[in-house]
């Protein structure tokens, strides 16, 4: 029977992108019980130490399906109404009307017309989406700022709303998963760290995923290089960082082969139930960070290449990193991608982000290790 996975193009794939200008990244592609790990290029790129495919890596908004995860599970046991409003359990972060009209469903699906936090926190990004009037200047005042996570949630909550509640497209905000995270903590009386500690990543059995305490990576781990759309040259290390800007919703740790074993068993029923699942897939138009629109579930997107089948998943960027996990629906082939640099695309004269090679090369890497 043939290998489905070809090791020789998915080094040549994984090579391409190191050639085209990322300093190092590593990923796991799984095929039912064939199992292909790959890394190229560097993890410091002063020493010349080399990535490898078992380093632990900040995998940013891959979280959300953590933290979404625990949610639901509240909901099942009856905890939580996941159409119930905000304002029931956090009164004083949502109040008044918004309160009474964004649902915990609305938050999962950043549906709920509040505002991205982040451009009030980081002052240098206050123009974003505008990119050719942020700087990157904040990323180094805030690297050890130890962040309050109502403050944050309140510069969401009183910045201009994006929209009505329940109304689409809806905006990605990471203001969304903070409130999620303080509804776990009001409705489980345990901090969310320790909740999907013990309930989503030990009941997953993930050995090298944790949410950390304080700013260093733990472990065999690569830097992080910034650009900041090319206003940071050469780029910046950022692994060392406090991760309180984005809390238990975007600083989880992990190695690839833990979000493979995570996302399989999520599709298998074994972390959320089978209905919670079905909840977890149904999807509404959702602007992301990027400016895109993409269909987004409860913390779960999928991607479907032309003519191929459905996979479901999570990316997430911090400051130098990067990470995709997807799995095929039926549950028999996954990938999970890191990188070791962010933001590589330079501005033209617009402030518009232009194609880098970089861009291609991953695409068909995330091309081969879906599709073959």
């Amino acid at each position: 029977m043939k290998n489905p996975l070809d090791s020789a193009v998915l080094d040549a794939a994984i090579e391409d992108v190191h050639r085209a200008g990322v300093p190092g990244l590593f990923a796991e592609v799984r095929d039912g019980e064939q199992v292909w790990r790959g890394a190229a290029g560097v993890a410091d790129v002063v020493t010349g130490r080399p990535v490898t495919a078992d380093m632990r890596h900040r995998v940013g908004s891959i979280t959300k399906t953590f933290t979404a995860a625990a949610v639901l599970q509240q909901v099942e046991s009856g905890q939580i109404g996941l159409d119930a409003p905000i304002g029931r359990y956090l009164p004083k972060l949502v109040p008044g009307e918004r309160g009474d009209a964004i649902t915990v469903r609305m938050l999962l699906n950043h549906t709920s017309g509040l505002a991205e936090y982040l451009p009030y926190a980081y002052p240098s990004l206050k123009a974003f989406p505008a990119l050719a009037d942020t700087g990157p200047q904040s990323l180094d005042d805030h690297r050890f700022t130890r962040f309050d996570p109502a403050e944050l949630i309140e510069m969401g909550v009183t910045a201009p709303a994006f929209g009505a509640p329940g109304g689409t497209p809806g905006l990605y905000s990471n203001t969304n998963y903070l409130l999620l995270v303080q509804l776990l903590e009001e409705v489980t009386g345990t901090t969310a760290e320790q909740y999907i500690t013990r309930n989503v990543i030990e009941r997953a059995g993930l050995r090298d995923a944790h949410l950390p305490a304080g700013p260093h990576v733990g472990g065999p781990h690569s830097q992080l290089y910034e650009a900041w759309f090319g206003m940071i040259d050469p780029p910046r290390d950022y692994s060392v960082y406090d991760m309180s800007w984005v809390g238990p919703s975007a600083s989880l740790i992990s190695t690839v082969t833990d979000l493979n074993r995570f996302f399989g068993m999520l599709l298998a029923g074994e972390i959320v139930s089978r209905s919670s699942l079905a909840q977890m897939q149904r999807t509404v138009p959702v602007i992301s960070q990027e400016g895109k629109t993409i269909d987004y579930g409860l913390g779960l997107h999928p991607m479907e290449g032309p003519g191929q089948g459905t996979f479901w998943g999570h990316g997430g960027t911090v400051w130098g990193g990067g990470a995709l996990a997807m799995i095929r629906a039926d549950g028999k082939r996954q990938m999970a991608v890191a990188v070791n640099m962010q933001r590589w695309n330079r501005l033209d004269s617009s402030g518009v982000p232009q194609p880098h090679p970089i861009d291609a090369a991953l695409a068909t890497l995330y091309r081969v290790a879906m599709y073959g």
